[in-house]
């Protein structure tokens, strides 16, 4: 073995070991934060449950029979939803309803009732008014048959009179630890590659000069094509490329546990509403008008709920995006024709007039449906805030290689202390129109969409009153028609 072959293994050699040491406490990792998350949203869906049951404790009487046409319900409904690459059909979710004693009075899948949970510690814990967690298989064995429990206790007259244990299989959670385990091993190996041919060129470089010289000869005797700054570029961009993977992989965990806790966090507020709702709407003598209030104060935060959801989901899979998969040259005109005819159908009733002005046609490149989505956002925010018989203006301006879309309402303006503050996740201000919020998530959306178009968006009060939205985006020549 040559000075150089075992000069380039030991270093090859001292560098896979640590990528492996590092692959693998990673992939340790991985499975316990997941379950973290899991367990910490079972711990308030659990809570959720038991006071829901201790409405319909009387006396330490437990009637868990109201919970069975609602989970007959839950399982019977049909959904799609994406997940970043997984497909979610239907609701794993089982609840179990155990007496003082430790016998099932209610199992959400029929199949545990009547068996003695006292000895199971999540069981016994909850009963002592303690918390704890397991994970056990329901075929003995079978670890792929796992199920994660939770409990909390249900009270009756300051006495713990219940337990409802909530579970979540685990194999729901294995899909996409093994997929975050597929993408770091991915990253691990790319780097040890990209590593390796690093290695490869500065070791040439550093021990054959002459030899290179020599080739660098024969390429322009030759009369061959050799670009060193275009190779410098080529080798940057992999290395870059590398970088991101790993960057990504090494977040990967922290952003799920993210977005789960900021979920969780954002639903407390119209759960505590629909629960509030639905207590009081256990009162026999209440008024019919209250009781509609009520009803619909549940409609309303269950559709909150809904909305919060598709836009963390819609948000989430734009950021986890590094570029467009598809894109082509768009017409901003009738795109702003299009929106602006959309936004004068929603501003009717309220009076407020949307006007469109145009300097001259532009083009850019990109996704018409996110630019639509974009420009439909700032348009909705525009409405919200805009007076009575108010008008809001969308006007379309180019400025050399960029093109300047801009929505303007003539509403109360940006607070100084929420300048900083209107693209962060959640944040929203007050309607003047009711005093409601938004979700929060719309201006962060425009924002992403902004940058996969290599693009900008700005939103600061104008002059004369109103808020003014503008987005900049990388301008194009006409495509060449046919």
């Amino acid at each position: 073995m040559t000075r150089r072959s075992g000069l380039f293994l030991a270093i090859l050699l001292a560098y896979a070991v640590g990528v492996g040491l590092l692959m693998f406490r990673l992939l340790a990792d991985i499975d316990p934060r997941y379950r973290e998350s899991a367990e910490e949203s079972l711990v308030e869906t659990a809570h959720l449950l038991a006071a829901l049951v201790e409405q319909h404790t009387h006396d330490g009487v437990v009637d868990a029979e109201q919970l069975r046409p609602v989970f007959r319900n839950l399982y019977a409904r049909g959904f799609s939803a994406r997940i970043f690459d997984f497909e979610k059909t239907g609701v794993e979710l089982q609840a179990l309803v155990i007496d003082a004693s430790g016998r099932v009075l209610f199992d959400s899948i029929g199949q545990r009732e009547g068996e003695d949970w006292s000895l199971w510690r999540d069981v016994s814990a909850a009963l002592r008014g303690q918390y704890r967690a397991r994970t056990t298989p329901r075929i003995p064995g079978d670890e792929q048959s796992s199920v994660m429990y939770v409990s909390a206790p249900v009270r009756s007259d300051g006495r713990i009179v219940a337990v409802v244990s909530v579970g979540k299989p685990v194999q729901s959670l294995n899909q996409f630890v093994a997929a975050a385990r597929r993408k770091t091993l991915l990253v691990g190996a790319t780097s040890v590659a990209a590593f390796l041919v690093l290695i490869a060129i500065l070791l040439v470089w550093a021990v054959r000069p002459f030899g290179l010289a020599a080739d660098y000869v024969r390429y322009v005797r030759a009369q061959r094509s050799f670009s060193l700054p275009r190779l410098g570029r080529r080798a940057l961009g992999t290395l870059g490329a590398a970088y991101d993977e790993m960057r990504d992989a090494l977040a990967g965990r922290n952003y799920v546990a993210d977005y789960v806790q900021t979920l969780t966090h954002e639903l407390k507020s119209p759960l505590s509403a629909i629960r509030g709702a639905a207590e009081l709407l256990q009162e026999p003598a209440m008024p019919a008008p209250d009781r509609a209030r009520f009803s619909a104060n549940i409609g309303r935060e269950t559709q909150r709920i809904q909305e919060l959801v598709d836009r963390m989901l819609e948000l989430a899979t734009l950021e986890t995006q590094r570029r467009l998969p598809r894109v082509e040259p768009v017409a901003l005109v009738p795109l702003l024709e299009d929106c602006a005819a959309s936004a004068r159908a929603a501003g009717a009733a309220r009076g407020v007039q949307v006007e469109l002005a145009v300097l001259e046609p532009a083009w850019v490149e990109g996704e018409a449906f996110l630019l639509r989505r974009a420009l439909g956002n700032l348009l909705a925010n525009a409405l919200d805030f805009s007076p009575e018989g108010g008008r809001v203006q969308l006007a379309l301006a180019p400025h050399g290689r960029s093109v300047d879309i801009t929505v303007r309402d003539h509403g109360p303006g940006i607070p100084d202390y929420a300048s900083t503050k209107v693209f962060e996740k959640f944040y929203s201000l007050a309607r003047p129109q009711g005093g409601k919020r938004s979700t929060g998530l719309g201006l962060p959306f425009v924002k992403e969409i902004a940058e996969l178009h290599h693009g900008r968006i700005v939103l600061r009060n104008a002059e004369g009153g109103g808020a003014l939205a503008t987005l900049s985006l990388p301008r194009i020549e006409p495509p060449a028609m046919l």
